[in-house]
């Protein structure tokens, strides 16, 4: 029943939005450390801070290498600097010492949980960010669950009201079918974002009402 209703919910917003498109699919390095960096920020300050990371220095290794003050500066503008800055370099000293490089292209081949719990194991990288590269990147079935996502399926009745965050992701992955994974976590963020706001949702607007156990 509650697949049924997933598949349902899937597919009313495909009608509705369409198709949806992420933005170029970054290098899985690039969408790690953009994922942190979207950590407590909107999209426009995680891309200024990204776009000033890549425009001071010429490769992830000379970030990796940078004196920490460098690196926080060039991303003051998303927000809790002093704990992303560390925090990237950290990973990418921590990946370069595992893989001896910075290519994460191993993580394709590896079976998915494996891959998740390689990702999961560095400070600053929750199941939020692995699911983000393992989809976005890798092309992987993972279904990144953040707060719009978080949200909106409780509202409709898609998750127990009780579950968290963290394990959200788990259960949604098993309620929706892989291959709908990509366009349901884009469409159900823009309906978050666009209808099902957090204080005063626009249920009236709202594509999915007749599936919702809130409106």
């Amino acid at each position: 029943m509650l697949k049924e209703k997933a598949l349902a919910v899937y597919q009313t917003l495909l009608d509705f939005y369409g198709e949806p498109i992420w933005r170029n699919p970054l290098p899985a390095v690039d969408e790690l450390v953009s994922t942190i960096l979207s950590q407590n920020t909107n999209d426009i300050n995680r891309d200024k801070a990204f776009n000033a990371l890549r425009a001071k220095f010429p490769s992830w290794e000379a970030v990796r290498d940078a004196p920490t003050v460098e690196v926080v500066e060039s991303i003051r503008v998303a927000g809790l600097a002093n704990q992303k800055g560390p925090r990237i370099q950290q990973v990418l000293s921590q990946i370069t010492s595992e893989r001896g490089g910075l290519d994460l292209s191993f993580l394709k081949e590896l079976p998915l949980e494996e891959a998740r719990a390689w990702l999961t194991k560095f400070n600053g990288v929750g199941p939020k960010t692995a699911a983000i590269v393992l989809c976005f990147s890798l092309g992987r079935p993972a279904f990144p669950v953040d707060t719009h996502v978080y949200r909106v399926t409780g509202r409709i009745g898609l998750r127990p009201e009780s579950l968290n965050v963290e394990a959200a992701h788990p259960y949604l992955e098993g309620i929706f079918p892989p291959e709908t994974y990509y366009a349901a976590h884009l469409n159900i963020i823009r309906l978050g974002r666009e209808i099902c706001h957090a204080r005063k949702p626009d249920c009236a607007s709202c594509p999915v009402r007749p599936l919702c156990a809130f409106g």
